[in-house]
């Protein structure tokens, strides 16, 4: 960030806003055409050091990063809309924060002081010249197409099974450990849910990168099939553990459950009874799924992209964006020496990729 922004921030009056997601808004008047907002908003972003994570014809979207911890994370997210004449802007925290201490304020006000600060310091013609550059860069125009292309890399035939082996190998794993864990009583509620989703997730990189199967909606059903496992083969677990070692006279298993549910869940001295036990199943399942789906989205595009070079990327995306088909585009492709369809359909999974990322990006 400029440090005239940072000696302006200093000078802002906070608004502190409380809520289960803290945000805040503030919209001004313009005489700009939605163009050169546009245009003025990605510089004022970029000028402002935040993150640019999508942008349409009338609105641009940003986040705002801090280091924290060693680690850098997005704190607020910013979002600047041009409305016929108005331009409104709003910002949202995206921690866990239900307090954000004014800094939503913050933001949205030193985003207006920079933006207006930012068109006033364009004439006209300058102004002009700022949104033509910015239409070249959009429509590719300084795209110089290649001669060649890198050669695709051998062909890989895509492994389901390995998918299915791998899961159902680590849930068994996970499901003894998770077991043994709840019967000492150190099982911690939320903790072990975001560990058991990590491992899974963690476990699907490698999956995917040794089975080279990238089918997100059949993935979808693994990752299902693998949280149901997981727990439901926990609860056996426990079972069989319980019986070996009080040495109690066996039980079926249903039975078992049914002692279990009629107890509830108790914590430390607290028995929240059937519910309680219900309400704990429902978080493990829920928040395993989250944990697992993002990880494995992020493994997956990184994958997809990694899989492809840059340069094939970029050919393919340039004919997109001068709105060629795809059958068009797969015969550029087999101009360059990309003639096999895997390799082809590979080059269009890391363009979706890019879409995926931007998506995952904007989430809140």
């Amino acid at each position: 960030m400029e440090e005239k922004y940072k000696q302006y921030e200093k000078t802002i009056k906070k608004k502190h806003s409380f809520a289960w997601t803290p945000k805040y808004a503030s919209e001004f008047s313009t005489r700009l055409s939605a163009k050169e907002f546009i245009a003025i908003a990605e510089k004022t972003f970029k000028d402002l050091g935040w993150d640019i994570v999508y942008q349409d014809d009338k609105s641009i979207e940003a986040k705002r990063s801090e280091k924290s911890l060693g680690t850098e994370r997005w704190t607020e997210g910013i979002t600047a809309t041009f409305d016929y004449g108005k331009i409104q802007v709003k910002s949202v925290t995206l921690g866990n924060e239900m307090w954000d201490v004014g800094k939503n304020s913050k933001r949205v006000q030193l985003f207006i002081y920079a933006f207006q600060e930012i068109e006033k310091s364009f004439d006209r013609e300058e102004l002009q010249n700022l949104v033509n550059e910015k239409e070249t860069v959009n429509n590719w125009d300084d795209y110089v197409v290649p001669d060649s292309l890198p050669k695709p890399k051998e062909i890989r035939e895509p492994k389901f099974y390995i998918h299915i082996v791998g899961c159902s190998i680590l849930s068994i794993l996970i499901a003894f450990l998770l077991a043994k864990v709840s019967i000492s009583g150190f099982y911690i509620i939320g903790l072990f849910e975001f560990l058991v989703g990590f491992a899974i997730g963690f476990t699907f990189k490698y999956l995917i990168k040794f089975s080279n199967f990238t089918n997100y909606d059949k993935l979808h059903y693994v990752i299902l099939g693998t949280i149901g496992l997981t727990y439901l083969l926990n609860q056996y677990f426990q079972y069989e553990i319980i019986l070996y070692e009080n040495n109690y006279d066996r039980i079926g298993f249903f039975e078992f459950l049914k002692i279990k549910f009629e107890q509830g869940l108790t914590i430390k001295t607290l028995n929240t009874g059937w519910i309680g036990l219900v309400i704990h199943w429902i978080l493990q399942l829920v928040i395993t799924y989250y944990v697992t789906v993002m990880a494995v989205i992020r493994n997956l595009t990184k994958y997809q992209l990694d899989r492809v070079q840059p340069e094939v990327v970029d050919f393919a995306f340039y004919h997109f964006v001068k709105d060629k088909t795809e059958d068009q585009i797969r015969k550029e492709l087999a101009l360059k020496g990309w003639t096999e369809t895997q390799n082809q359909d590979e080059v269009f999974e890391a363009i979706g990729a890019l879409q995926t990322t931007q998506d995952v990006n904007r989430m809140q």
